[in-house]
């Protein structure tokens, strides 16, 4: 694929947004349902493409947390159809009023939401994310330019030609959403030159994919960053709630960003927790890893080192610290989080409410998981990634984070005096 080639998708992806940002709620809504419907008819080719991609990366000896993050299987098409359907039914963000004022002159100011543009999406491994990003960038009026990795390319192939046909099917132009079919770097390289065609890019990926895309990039960039997170389970918790908490936060899907990395333990709690805890750990394979206090109580961990405190393992391991008070294990957040989610477990109310407007991240939970940290689990039908930055918006990226505003004044004949 050449540079031109790329360019020109970029071009017509330009001309379908503006066909998109006047397009009804009606038409995109009848355009998503048609998506869903089309993924769940064509799951056999889905997964026939997907087994070449999963049996590629087995052979290319990749670990199994990205083996999990690439296979498809039928319920996860079925998910992703339901998070399709889902986003059919949320209220449009376009074209809303989010606020109107009267000045003394008699001009009425306001602010209305609009779409973006053209999102290019830079993503490695989940090709559920070509189905998200299609559904939320077509439902808030956004053309989308979608570039997975080598690894899910036959996946992300057979996934586009099915929701491509389904939207111009409905009557929306196909162009809307596209599939960048190659994996070279100069690919890339090229589609992060294309300011004034493409408005965001956004990469969902290691840290050397956001890293370059950051570098590269002459287009803004809104970073879905590595997902460090950590449960503090506080003196007060409820050591029963705490344990489930922990360990789905851990085992559940250790393979992805909204799973349990830290596991901080108050000291005044900690000999009743850990033991058991730890054993649990050890039975579903948990490789532990912890302070020497940790290793006093639960003598078969092993020792962490200082990097394990800014390891993201997206796996079966886990590191574990004892801390001595609520303040220490709010600095050992801020020191090494990442800003994604962050989790405590408490009965202390007004400790729960330090907690949340203390910890800097995207989400932050009280008496929950950290796998929560999800856009279909917020209600938002599916998400674009989520931000671990603050500009222009922050955690799970649903319809309203695709969206800007711009500013509309309805006036009566006013003309600004500048003698004035």
């Amino acid at each position: 694929m050449s540079e031109c080639d790329i360019r020109r998708m970029a071009e017509e992806a330009r001309r379908a947004a503006r066909e998109l940002a006047r397009a009804s709620v009606a038409e995109k809504n009848r355009a998503l349902l048609a998506m869903a419907a089309g993924l769940t008819g064509a799951h056999a080719r889905i997964l026939a493409a997907n087994a070449e991609d999963v049996a590629a990366a087995r052979a290319a000896g990749n670990t199994s947390a990205f083996v999990d993050r690439l296979t498809l299987t039928e319920p996860r098409i079925e998910a992703m159809a339901r998070g399709v359907r889902q986003v059919a039914d949320l209220p449009d963000p376009v074209g809303a009023i989010t606020d109107m004022w009267r000045r003394p002159n008699g001009l009425e100011v306001g602010r209305m939401r609009v779409p973006l543009g053209v999102i290019g999406i830079i993503y490695e491994s989940r090709p559920n994310v070509t189905a998200d990003a299609a559904a939320l960038c077509l439902k808030s009026g956004n053309a989308v330019l979608l570039r997975g990795g080598s690894e899910a390319l036959a996946t992300n192939r057979a996934i586009a030609l099915v929701l491509s046909a389904a939207v111009e099917a409905a009557g929306l132009p196909p162009a809307s959403l596209a599939v960048v079919p190659s994996a070279e770097r100069a690919v890339v390289k090229e589609m992060l030159s294309l300011h004034g065609l493409i408005d965001l890019i956004i990469p969902r990926g290691g840290e050397g994919l956001i890293r370059a895309v950051r570098e590269g990039s002459q287009i803004p960039v809104i970073a879905h960053d590595k997902g460090l997170c950590h449960t503090y389970v506080d003196e007060s918790a409820d050591l029963g709630m705490a344990a489930e908490i922990a360990y789905n936060a851990k085992v559940d899907r250790p393979g992805v960003c909204n799973a349990m990395e830290t596991l901080l333990v108050h000291v005044g709690v900690a000999a009743a927790f850990l033991p058991p805890f730890v054993a649990r750990l050890t039975a579903a394979e948990v490789e532990v890893r912890g302070c020497p206090s940790t290793r006093a109580l639960a003598p078969a961990v092993l020792p962490a080192t200082e990097a394990d405190w800014d390891t993201e393992y997206l796996a079966l391991t886990l590191s574990i610290r004892v801390v001595a008070s609520f303040e220490e294990a709010v600095a050992h957040i801020a020191r090494h989080g990442s800003g994604l989610a962050e989790a405590i477990v408490t009965s202390d109310h007004g400790r729960a409410m330090r907690f949340l407007r203390e910890v800097d991240a995207g989400a932050v939970f009280v008496n929950a998981s950290t796998r929560f940290t999800d856009g279909y689990e917020f209600g938002m039908g599916a998400e674009m990634g989520i931000s671990t930055q603050k500009l222009h918006a922050r955690g799970p990226m649903g319809l309203t984070e695709l969206t800007c505003e711009k500013f509309i004044v309805l006036g009566g004949g006013q003309v600004r005096d500048s003698r004035k």
